[in-house]
């Protein structure tokens, strides 16, 4: 496009600004502005931004007066204190690993800037024994979990393969690469861990007009992690055809289990998860944790009007967060935790019902360039806003929508806060992750003494399995182990 026309269609967006400082750019900055600008599809963008004040609007009026309700009874499921239904949940989800029908998508575009790191978070070391990184632990979650599915299967190792998409942003793209490389994929076969980066959005004024982050740089900033949808069907490489939905088609992938990468405790492919969807014949599905009491800060899966929902804690009363059923728990119990199921054909059906989804709406201090005199300006209180899709927008369009309910001990404990913070910080995530080992040892009849730490590789157990050469024993040592016969050093 000739740079008039370019102008010209911006200057008809009422995005003219854009181009305030032009003619005193060098031809880099120029090349870079305009490569920026013929990107950026600025029309959409316009659209987004009035459905995101709309709807921030009609929220604001309509706030109490939405019918919410907890989910129905024939929706969700629980696991806890049920082991007959978790082993014939997690036979038909081993079966389907070991067909090659799942595979795995991971939000970790992330930075640890909270953590007081500018690493990708999945790079984070929480302080185990082991000193793995959250990266790493995952990866070495997968490798047990297709021996475990081969083995069920009767195959041999190696034929049974869990391919790992892994949703980046700009920021940690390079450093998430190269960390996986240095790391030899942490034993994990490069073929089938598949980088993709979502996508991003400019920073706006609060009248919708774009910042300019430099005289020669739109602002922007990462879509959210509901950004994953559009990012499944960007291209992978020159080939514009290839992308994570054609790849996964190309694999027969049937369904697919996605994460936030924060978790510590996370079940990949959870073949129980992933056994209840299938025998629910759900198209998306939701893991949840009880709320531990209910004024709990975190949002809940409900019944928005007839539909699935998310709903912030915010947008509950106390008497609803309060109120419970006949056998004592919270009615509005689903604590959301970003663990979800899909089908493949779900999630190419996305982009049918994309335009109805509603970008929110994060009012944020957005550094920029003063197009008066050109001068940076660094604010000090909101200014601007970043729109961003959550991953959860897509519920109120599914056909067949389930909820299992999983033990929080067993299986969520974020990473969210600095260290020291006493809650959801490196300090928790360690603490929950290793008084979950010795649940494990516990649990196959070995004593583990007080004060006593071991860690577990998870390629040594999954989620507790081929333990039983402890049963009896009594452990007084802390340490690490690989393997269950390392053990033994540790009585």
């Amino acid at each position: 496009m000739s740079i008039g026309n370019l102008r010209k269609r911006y200057e008809s967006a009422g995005q003219g600004h854009l181009f305030t400082f032009w003619d005193d750019l060098s031809d880099t900055e120029r090349d870079a502005l305009r490569a920026q600008l013929e990107a950026l599809d600025i029309e959409r963008v316009n659209r987004i931004y009035q459905r995101a004040v709309s709807a921030e609007e009609e929220l604001a009026q309509n706030a109490g007066k939405e019918v919410i309700e907890p989910l129905p009874e024939d929706a969700a499921d629980s696991v806890i204190g049920d082991p007959v239904k978790e082993k014939e949940w997690r036979d038909i989800g081993l079966k389907a690993i070991a067909r090659g029908e799942v595979g795995v998508l991971l939000m970790a575009g992330g930075q640890g800037s909270r953590l007081g790191s500018s690493a990708p978070k999945g790079c984070y070391d929480i302080g185990l024994p082991s000193h793995k990184t959250l990266f790493q632990y995952q990866a070495e979650r997968i490798a047990r979990l297709q021996t475990l599915a081969a083995q069920s299967a009767g195959k041999e190792a190696g034929e049974v393969v869990i391919p790992w998409y892994v949703m980046t942003s700009g920021p940690t793209r390079a450093e998430t690469e190269s960390f996986f490389t240095k790391h030899n994929y942490f034993g994990l076969d490069p073929k089938h861990v598949i980088f993709f980066e979502q996508g991003t959005l400019p920073c706006l004024t609060d009248d919708g007009k774009v910042f300019l982050e430099t005289r020669s740089r739109v602002a922007v900033a990462p879509d959210g992690n509901g950004g994953l949808y559009a990012a499944l069907r960007k291209p992978l490489s020159s080939d514009k055809s290839h992308t994570v939905l054609s790849d996964l088609e190309r694999r027969k992938i049937q369904y697919v289990h996605s994460y936030c990468v924060d978790n510590c405790l996370v079940r990949i492919a959870d073949p129980v998860f992933l056994g209840y969807c299938i025998q629910k014949q759900a198209d998306c599905a939701a893991k949840v944790v009880p709320k531990s009491h209910p004024t709990e800060s975190v949002g809940v899966i409900a019944r928005r009007g007839d539909k699935f929902s998310v709903v912030e804690y915010s947008e509950i009363s106390k008497e609803q967060a309060e109120r419970r059923t006949p056998t004592g728990e919270l009615a509005f119990r689903a604590g959301n935790i970003a663990n979800h199921f899909y089908t493949t054909a779900f999630l190419k059906n996305v982009e049918s019902f994309e335009e109805e989804l509603t970008f929110h709406i994060a009012r944020k201090k957005i550094p920029h360039v003063d197009l008066a005199t050109g001068e940076t300006v660094k604010p000090t209180k909101p200014n601007g806003m970043k729109l961003e899709m959550f991953v959860f927008d897509v519920f109120p369009f599914t056909k067949h929508f389930a909820v299992l309910e999983v033990a929080r001990a067993e299986e969520f404990s974020p990473l969210k806060n600095a260290p020291g913070t006493g809650s959801d910080d490196p300090e928790t995530s360690r603490r929950d992750l290793l008084a979950q080992h010795r649940r494990f040892l516990e649990a196959a009849g070995a004593t583990v003494k007080e004060g006593v730490e071991i860690e577990l590789s998870p390629l040594v157990t999954y989620a507790g399995e081929g333990l039983e050469a402890v049963k009896g024993k009594t452990f007084t040592r802390s340490g690490y182990v690989e393997s269950v016969e390392e053990l033994d050093a540790l009585v």
